[in-house]
């Protein structure tokens, strides 16, 4: 029995000896198979698909009619606000003209025009449901917006500063003075009297004086017209004239890229929204108009390759310049993390053509009339950014939003002096809204 135990000891020790050999030899399996960029890259992206609801997929729905307010009709123009649902707007812009009360002669609009909610398609998975307070502490924590473009992208802002009412005031004050220029800057900053304000964790630097949470900023172009001219004289050099003299707000590129990319507590931009079209005609390209071509918009095709080329610099300037922004953050090319700001193209929408004589949307798109301004050769305009834009590899950090189909079939959504601006609360502007901060801080991350 001796001689059993002492075999039985000896016979342990060695089984333990090799259970330790093969513990360690696992350990140092793993932690070689876990240190390769191969296993680190499965073990950080799971591999069931995240549900995604692309701007193809989030345009590819319907309007459905939802009530927001018992009333019946509109009789005085400050009952506006309960039509579209907001407790109130923080800008002071043309108040009532965004919100299409300036008229009333069209209050039989109401409540039909501000009671349309956007359903999206059905291929659209894990859209962010809109939450006003959600935005806020997004624009605060993750980084704010820059609105680069014309009217249009102004009434965005609008809607904007009704959306997240109470949580915002706006500047300038445009009841206290009203004879602001075009092109000053509007931003929104967060409302000291706010209740998100406590549960908030500010970014270090962040004032809520002085940090804004958006800005608009009035420009037409996207680029200077100096810039354009630049780039025309490289595709026609014996063409010196461009421009007729036709009122445009524009800014060079790098301008406007230093107020996007300004530190704390200067700025906290993440996001700069852009969108343009509208102004590139040829009644201000007059160098580009030829009368002979009645039929195909005045030389409109000679508009649309300028822009061609115009755009393709601006995507590359713009690039380059946060791709340098980013490496001084110690962030790689390409690489979408916290930090490293991105740029949306919001496709722009024309407008339609006797926009008043309706008071629903339509089912879908109706083809133009009389093809006013340069809204038939709209989808073009786009169409340059679509395919600049699908080079991902080339621009990582500039996205198309091809999610204009939604305003396309609102007629009934215009602003009363005109067919081309957009009216607060009609659920235009607020789908962009949506969908724009759904995409940033969802589908990108």
């Amino acid at each position: 029995m001796a001689i059993l135990n002492v075999a039985d000891i000896n016979a342990r020790r060695l089984s333990a000896k090799v259970i330790g050999i093969a513990t360690v030899f696992t350990i140092l399996l793993v932690l070689y198979t876990f240190s390769s960029p191969s296993a680190l890259s499965f073990f950080s992206s799971p591999r069931y698909s995240q549900p995604t609801c692309s701007p193809k997929a989030y345009s590819n729905g319907s309007w459905a009619f939802r009530l927001r307010t018992e009333a019946t009709a509109l009789s005085n123009k400050d009952d506006v606000l309960a039509f579209a649902g907001f407790e109130g707007c923080a800008s002071s812009r043309e108040y009532y003209w965004h919100l299409a009360a300036d008229n009333e002669e069209q209050y039989d609009r109401f409540p039909g025009a501000t009671s349309y909610e956007w359903i999206p398609g059905q291929e659209c998975a894990g859209l962010r449901v809109l939450d006003p307070a959600n935005v806020v502490r997004d624009l605060v924590e993750e980084g704010g917006w820059l609105l680069v473009g014309d009217s249009v992208t102004e009434n965005h802002f609008f809607s904007l500063s009704c959306l997240l009412y109470p949580h915002v005031i706006a500047t300038p004050n445009y009841t206290a003075n009203p004879y602001f220029d075009r092109a000053w800057p509007q931003h929104l900053y967060l409302n000291p009297a706010s209740p998100l304000v406590p549960r908030l964790s500010l970014p270090y630097g962040f004032n809520i004086t002085s940090t804004p949470l958006v800005t608009f900023r009035r420009i037409d172009l996207l680029l200077s017209q100096e810039e354009i001219i630049t780039v025309h004289a490289k595709m026609n050099p014996s063409n010196s004239s461009l421009f007729s003299d036709e009122a445009v707000w524009t800014l060079p590129v790098t301008e406007y890229l230093d107020v996007f990319t300004a530190p704390l507590p200067t700025a906290n931009y993440a996001t700069m929204v852009v969108s343009t079209a509208g102004h590139w005609t040829a009644t201000l390209f007059s160098g580009l108009r030829d009368e002979s071509e009645k039929d195909e918009g005045y030389g409109i095709r000679g508009v649309i390759a300028l822009f061609n080329e115009a755009m393709t610099h601006w995507a590359n300037e713009v690039q380059e310049r946060l791709w340098k922004e980013a490496r001084g953050l110690g962030v790689a090319k390409g690489d979408r993390t916290k930090g490293n700001r991105q740029v949306v193209v919001r496709a722009y929408l024309p407008g339609h053509e006797d926009c008043h004589s309706y008071r629903e949307p339509w089912k879908e798109v109706q083809p133009f009339v009389w093809n006013w301004y340069n809204w038939g050769n709209i989808w073009e305009y786009n169409q340059v950014f679509e395919r600049l834009l699908s080079a991902r590899g080339k621009f990582p950090n500039i996205h198309y939003l091809d999610i204009y189909r939604p305003a396309r079939l609102r007629p009934d959504a215009h602003t009363t002096g005109d067919c081309l601006h957009i009216m607060t609360g009609a659920g235009v502007l607020e789908g962009w809204t949506h969908y724009i901060w759904h995409y940033i801080t969802k589908e990108l991350k």
